[in-house]
């Protein structure tokens, strides 16, 4: 009798627990503009917080990130990936309910860190668990369907929450977003495929590592892995320039370019089609030029295009921008989705969660830093001075990836092709 072959082999429209993952995250990314819009409108218009206030949510949200990232790369290795999916959503599910029940700043500060704490674990998790559900050959392709996801819902989703939110009110819009984490839950839950559970890691005497020794393994094997040490220069730059620039631009654009709110709302849904171009091609690019190249290319792609916002004179201020985003949007996608894919394909089982946390808690750690800088330098040296600082620094980011093993890469290698030295 001729075996049944393996759903994992076959195109991933046919794979029923991908389609299951799939469908989660492209429901629970739409509930999510839905938060991302109501939230700043409750602090500001409901609440009536002082500026202060304001900007300590965003800081209170994004803490997490920072606190936890590495902690949680070892609790995902540690554990199966799944329940930690499941039960990262109804925890968001569950916090996000309280919002309309008892209103007030703090609440919103608690929500907003139990938030972060939960999207942490599933971020890490989730990235995680794509190589154990898909077969190698078939992680580019999934990335860049679910990128293709979170990409139509930042081009139509704030829409859509505005409608939500003038219909029903801020607070009980959200109750919409909670309403996705369940379905996205229960879509998880659905996913037939067996995880196994992580066989458990011990050290020369028998016992289990320490946490602190576990986070270090992952920080040296990253640190320690050529492709991955150059992947996390690459991102962590581009995420320093680029938020030395976009955390003044729309300073900068209103006060210095004279543009309005409508035009620039305009500009940015315009360019941001540019992130669901690149989540379309980003397979073809690979396939066709090799990944290594492309993720080369991509990131020389999106570093220049932000040159067009330091040049764009104030008659056409709306144009450069759109065409800035476009073209980044596009560079960017094509550039994550496969350097992620590479990530994924590359690193052994037992791996995946600390080498993922280590990642992100490297790449993003440069993202407040930037940030910082660049509101610093705004206020000294002036704001059009200022992006410029930050569109001539994305211009050198690729440097590298280009100047490692990755431009080489035709296509993907196995697990153990790139384990760092002892």
């Amino acid at each position: 009798m001729t075996a049944a072959p393996d759903p994992r082999s076959r195109s991933l429209f046919r794979h029923p627990d991908f389609v299951k993952l799939w469908s989660a995250e492209t429901i629970s990314q739409f509930g999510t503009q839905v938060t991302l819009l109501a939230l700043p409108i409750i602090a500001a218009t409901t609440l009536n917080v002082t500026p202060f206030e304001f900007g300590l949510l965003s800081t209170i949200e994004f803490l997490p990130f920072i606190l936890l990232s590495l902690p949680a790369g070892v609790w995902v290795d540690r554990l199966r990936r799944r329940p930690i999916l499941i039960a990262g959503d109804l925890i968001r599910a569950a916090a996000l309910v309280s919002i309309p029940i008892a209103l007030t700043i703090w609440q919103l500060y608690i929500v907003g860190f139990i938030n972060g704490c939960a999207t942490v674990f599933f971020d890490v998790a989730y990235q995680s668990y794509l190589p154990s559900l898909v077969d190698r050959d078939k992680i580019v392709d999934g990335n860049a369907k679910l990128e293709t996801s979170r990409s139509a819902a930042q081009i139509t989703g704030p829409g859509v929450a505005g409608v939500i939110i003038g219909a029903v009110t801020a607070p009980f819009a959200i109750a919409v977003d909670a309403l996705s984490f369940v379905v996205s839950a229960l879509f998880m839950f659905a996913i037939r495929r067996h995880e196994a559970a992580p066989e458990p890691r011990l050290n020369e005497r028998g016992e289990r590592p320490s946490m602190r020794s576990e986070i270090t393994e992952g920080l040296r094997y990253v640190g320690g892995h050529r492709l991955l040490r150059s992947i996390a220069a690459t991102t962590g730059l581009s995420n320093f320039f680029n938020n030395i620039l976009y955390a003044i631009l729309i300073l900068y654009l209103v006060r210095e370019l004279s543009v309005t709110p409508q035009l620039l709302g305009l500009a940015f849904s315009l360019g941001a089609v540019g992130f669901l171009v690149g989540a379309l091609i980003a397979n073809r690019l690979a396939t066709r030029f090799g990944v290594g190249p492309t993720i080369v290319l991509a990131v020389m792609v999106s570093g220049p295009a932000e040159l067009l916002i330091p040049i764009a004179s104030p008659d056409l201020a709306v144009p450069f921008v759109t065409a800035s985003v476009f073209l980044g949007g596009i560079g960017n996608v094509v550039y994550n989705i496969n350097q992620v894919s590479l990530r994924q394909a590359i690193t052994p089982e037992r791996m995946q969660g600390r080498m993922n946390a280590t990642m992100r808690f490297i790449v993003w750690g440069t993202i407040p830093v930037g940030a910082t800088l660049g509101g610093a330098l705004g206020g000294v040296i002036g704001l059009h001075e200022t992006i410029w600082i930050g569109a001539i620094g994305g211009i050198f980011v690729f440097l590298p990836v280009f100047f490692s093993p990755v431009r080489h890469l035709r296509t993907i290698p196995a697990s153990d092709a790139e384990e760092p030295a002892a």
